[in-house]
């Protein structure tokens, strides 16, 4: 794992069957694995960091296949390899997994550029792609530059402009996002490529619920999905019927290995990152001292990366991490799915990332066994 922002990883913020990740091609190479998910409505999802070669990711994508997950995303950072390069290797090497960005923000990219891309993932893969768009890290976004203006807005109008776009529009948009006789010159296999909202603020929440396919939740703890999913019941009574089903999805941190110390010494770097980001109200729902998280986060921006990750407290981890081993990650799957549809296994997945592809497979199993 390196130092990177598990925000800006899942982009966090201030009609038909097709929408759902779990919804993939019949093959008849299953595995054990793929057999339990099947017999289940529960979406296993995987988050693929592309600080590795896209040939690394690619074999990474191969075996969450064979070990039954529907769907991998691959995060997008500007100091990582480029993730929609690393899909094409990823669609290369799989066979009916979905795939997508984990997710992508319509700042450093235009939107039409994204659907283009999304298009291209969607062509070369055979009509397996999914969007997963959120507003990005604020302070990442500064790094570049950047004024991170109207979030909601901006989220908004880039994954109805996708739309159009991949139904074959030619968009011209005077809002938050610009575009003038827009149009794409490939025709996407998808009769809908569903749209996943990297989310965690309430507003955010609330609007992915109204208008797009489904979530990412940025949480890992019951106490946070709890009181999301209350936040998108609010955007869902005003859904309107013709959309179509909407799935929630935790976007969870997660660390498993054999043993359940180095599991949770994995999980440093990332929940470092999610406590340096941290709104008030998130650490205070679970009892996190504001001046030991303070001296986290100041040790972050000075760059002392060691001195962060080492002021991680264990309860730090039990709130912002799924960490440990087979038997204690499932417990939490079971729990955190009390409150959504399905979970994306993310970064840093553990120790040993090919064995905890494999530990996440079989702790999904036991969690979804009476589902």
């Amino acid at each position: 794992m390196t130092a990177e922002t598990p925000t800006e990883t899942r982009a966090t913020d201030d009609a038909n069957d097709t929408n759902n990740v779990n919804d993939t091609n019949d093959t008849d190479d299953t595995t054990d694995a793929t057999d339990a998910n099947d017999a289940n409505d529960v979406t296993w999802g995987i988050e693929l960091t592309p600080e590795h070669p896209p040939e690394k990711v690619a074999s990474l994508a191969s075996l969450a296949e064979d070990e039954g997950f529907d769907v991998a995303l691959a995060s997008s950072h500007y100091f990582n390899r480029d993730p929609f390069v690393t899909l094409s290797q990823m669609a290369a090497a799989t066979d009916d997994i979905r795939l997508g960005p984990g997710v992508v923000n319509p700042y450093e990219t235009h939107p039409v550029k994204l659907a283009a891309q999304t298009a291209t993932i969607d062509e070369i893969s055979d009509g397996r792609a999914v969007f997963g768009v959120g507003a990005g890290d604020r302070s990442t976004l500064a790094n570049l530059g950047i004024e991170r203006e109207k979030p909601l807005r901006r989220v908004l109008e880039t994954f109805t402009l996708a739309a159009d776009l991949w139904d074959g529009e030619t968009v011209t948009r005077e809002g938050v996002v610009t575009a003038r006789d827009a149009s794409l010159n490939l025709d996407p296999p998808s009769e809908k490529i569903p749209t996943y909202v990297g989310a965690q603020g309430p507003h955010m929440l609330r609007m992915s619920a109204k208008h797009a396919d489904g979530v990412l939740i940025n949480a890992a703890h019951p106490r946070d999905l709890e009181w999301a999913a209350g936040q998108l019941e609010q955007g869902l009574d005003e859904r309107p019927d013709e959309y179509g089903p909407f799935e929630s999805l935790a976007f969870a941190s997660v660390s498993v290995a054999g043993d359940e110390d180095a599991a949770r010494e994995a999980a440093r770097p990332p929940v470092a990152f999610i406590v340096g980001g941290a709104a008030e109200p998130v650490l205070e729902r679970h009892g996190i001292d504001r001046e030991a998280a303070g001296a986290v986060s100041d040790a972050l921006e000075r760059g002392e990366l060691t001195e962060a990750f080492g002021r991680v407290t264990p309860a730090m981890i039990d709130a912002f991490c799924i960490a440990g081993t087979t038997d204690t990650v499932a417990d939490r799957f079971e729990a955190a799915l009390e409150h959504v549809d399905g979970i994306v296994v993310g970064s840093p997945l553990g120790p040993d990332l090919e064995d905890a592809i494999e530990r996440a497979s079989e702790a999904l199993s036991i969690a979804t066994a009476d589902r």
